[in-house]
């Protein structure tokens, strides 16, 4: 599956993932923001933001994009008719959201 798609799948079908799953990346989320800033590191640290519990980490252990796949795979598997690709009538490809009816591509209104 490609990335575009992997991408609205964890940005819109979040629902669809386990506890662990959404712990793990928020636990990405704010070490990625906050390794180039101590103060925000120990911030995040001090209001326990990052979890280092090892359950979550070894869920990031192949990196991160090779992570959202596995949830992506994971879902389609489980509950592929939960998840609603919002492809464009006209040239096919996805669109921004679930809900759009205009095509960032190629401009077509659906409304």
């Amino acid at each position: 599956m490609d990335i575009e798609k992997v991408d609205y799948i964890i940005r819109y079908f979040s629902n669809l993932m386990t506890d662990d799953e959404k712990l793990a990346l928020k636990h990405q989320m704010y070490m990625s923001k906050s390794s180039d800033n101590t103060t925000l590191g120990n911030m995040n640290d001090k209001k326990k933001w990052i979890n280092n519990d090892p359950q979550i980490t070894t869920l990031l252990k192949d990196g991160y994009e090779m992570f959202k796949t596995k949830i992506v795979k994971r879902i389609m598997n489980e509950t592929p008719g939960k998840v609603i690709f919002n492809n464009c009538p006209k040239c096919g490809k996805l669109a921004r959201t679930p809900q759009a009816k205009q095509c960032r591509f190629c401009n077509y209104n659906w409304h």
